[in-house]
């Protein structure tokens, strides 16, 4: 018979199997962008939402995609666009004449993978409809609530460079997203890679899952009995409350980045296979989690002031032993 110890240590490797084949396959079809596939997987462990802000054609749609195929997923895609409206991202209610009923169909926001694309040319209503269902996993049309499935996850990209025709996100919609990141463009080597896999078809379309739903959830719960001690807690209030108190910024991090904070070191710890959140695991997750939540006083270049403040308050918080 095998002993509980044998048990936990068997569970443990499998965990760590599944999640660096889930890593492994979504590394061929995103070449050199190894941080940006630990931190989607980092959001995707935490039950978060992810920002990608970069320019075109650096592979954020294929980073969704290759996401949602991996671990099996239902993928939609939401394009963004200034004439959209609140029902065609969470459904609408239709009269059926044969039964004389309204019956739901549902929009795209019913699925495991969801990717808003330029979600800034998104008008503000349509913006607000995934407001309820990213942070509460519900869509209520017509007094009638709808849970979304219980993996769900929305990757939203907007494009930092072009501004015309564009609908700031405002903070309330920001602060819904667990992490900001960039994904920048490949170095040589991994772009000359990214040619040569294309050339006899787009390897997404040999991508095979590696992970179930089920298991997925499971993986979820997990994160959440990644042990953090009172000072590690501490020290990442410290570092939001720090984000509160400077002359130069007009709106700090939120009670969320806190929440969000704890999670997202949990979820880092856990992809390292590591059993404590440590201050490194906060620390490293701070970069991301935070900037998007800080409204700087500057009147121009927000993004780039507020990740010197963050980086400026990652340099004075003192960091617990």
């Amino acid at each position: 018979m095998m002993s509980a110890e044998n048990a936990t240590l068997d569970q443990g490797a499998g965990v760590k199997a599944g999640l660096q084949a889930l890593y492994a396959n979504m590394s061929q079809v995103m070449f050199g962008k190894k941080d940006a596939l630990m931190l989607s997987l980092v959001t995707l462990l935490g039950r978060g939402h992810l920002l990608i802000e970069d320019v075109p054609g650096v592979g954020k749609t294929i980073l969704a995609r290759s996401l949602a195929q991996s671990i099996g997923g239902e993928f939609r895609r939401l394009q963004c666009t200034p004439d959209l409206l609140p029902s065609d991202v969470t459904g609408v209610s239709i009269y059926n004449q044969r039964t004389q009923v309204f019956e739901f169909v549902p929009g795209p926001v019913f699925a495991n993978i969801l990717l808003a694309d330029e979600i800034n040319r998104a008008p503000p209503r349509a913006q607000s409809a995934l407001l309820e269902c990213m942070a509460e996993q519900q869509v209520t049309v017509d007094g009638k609530t709808h849970p979304v499935p219980g993996v769900f996850m929305v990757i939203a990209t907007q494009n930092p460079i072009e501004f015309h025709g564009t609908y700031a996100l405002p903070e309330a919609q920001l602060d819904r997203f667990f992490m900001r990141i960039r994904l920048g463009y490949p170095d040589a080597q991994s772009e000359l890679k990214m040619v040569a896999s294309q050339e006899h078809g787009h390897p997404l379309d040999k991508l095979r899952p590696v992970l179930g739903i089920d298991q997925l959830l499971s993986l979820q719960r997990a994160v959440e009995n990644v042990r953090i001690s009172d000072d590690v807690v501490q020290y990442a209030l410290a570092l939001v409350q720090a984000t509160r108190d400077r002359p130069d910024v007009m709106l700090g991090a939120s009670p969320r980045a806190t929440l969000a904070l704890r999670r997202a070191a949990q979820a880092f710890a856990f992809l390292e296979g590591e059993e404590f959140a440590t201050p490194k695991h906060v620390k490293q997750m701070a970069r991301y989690v935070l900037p998007h939540r800080v409204i700087p006083r500057t009147s121009s270049g927000h993004a780039s002031a507020a990740e010197t403040i963050v980086r400026e308050v990652l340099e004075n918080v003192p960091v617990p032993a």
